[in-house]
């Protein structure tokens, strides 16, 4: 009976269209492997440390870690660790072009910060968790030198944001809440801003140790 109930829901999945997909790996825990630097060819300041993907904020070869591939409907699922007074974040749908300068002018940011130490502390949409410059966290995130854990899910323009197993962000790109948020930010002049549906996933250098661990992608 098992079995046949089992043939039934794969063939109603296939008759639909519908692909169970798994969550893949973007990180081995060992190499720099499906990772490049922003318009470079290498990792940059980037390299393993302890399993985890790290910024070396003293090495000559700064930017941003950006994936080889590009992704439009997904959940990520990464943890993060930054330094005490660090300031990074996870940036989505990167337009990876010489015409852009840095990835944050196409990308979306999830902020990764110390929200007690650092300097970009003073605005409740600029603390960790938050849709940068946007939206603020409806939980705080745990301190520096800890790890936090998020997923982010990105289907059809609807963004979630969990930070720790909490939700910390819901909103949908081009609702008039998005407008409203873009407004009043100071992307509102940024004509490239969120506006490829189709991107990278920057781990952004911001010139402080942070370190990312357990990368793992589901597209939807």
């Amino acid at each position: 009976m098992k079995k046949v109930l089992l043939s039934v829901l794969a063939f109603t999945a296939l008759s639909y269209g519908v692909k169970a997909q798994k969550s893949v790996t973007l990180f081995d825990g060992k190499t720099t492997k499906g990772w490049h630097s922003y318009l470079k060819t290498g990792p940059g300041a980037w390299s393993v440390v302890d399993g985890a993907l790290q910024l070396d904020p003293k090495a000559a070869d700064q930017g941003d870690l950006i994936t080889n591939d590009e992704y439009e409907n997904y959940e990520l699922s990464l943890k993060w660790k930054i330094a005490e007074g660090g300031n990074s974040g996870i940036i989505l749908g990167v337009h990876e072009d010489p015409a852009f300068s840095a990835t944050y002018l196409t990308g979306i940011e999830m902020q990764v910060l110390d929200d007690k130490n650092a300097e970009d502390n003073k605005k409740a949409n600029h603390l960790a968790g938050s849709l940068y410059d946007m939206k603020a966290p409806a939980y705080p995130a745990k301190p520096a030198g800890e790890w936090n854990k998020v997923v982010i899910r990105k289907l059809n323009g609807h963004l979630t944001f969990w930070l720790n197993g909490k939700q910390v962000i819901d909103t949908q790109i081009g609702s008039p809440e998005w407008q409203e948020m873009i407004n009043n930010s100071k992307f509102k002049t940024w004509k490239s801003f969120a506006t490829y549906p189709k991107g990278h996933i920057a781990l952004q250098d911001h010139g402080a140790i942070v370190s990312f661990r357990d990368i793992k992608i589901k597209q939807l």
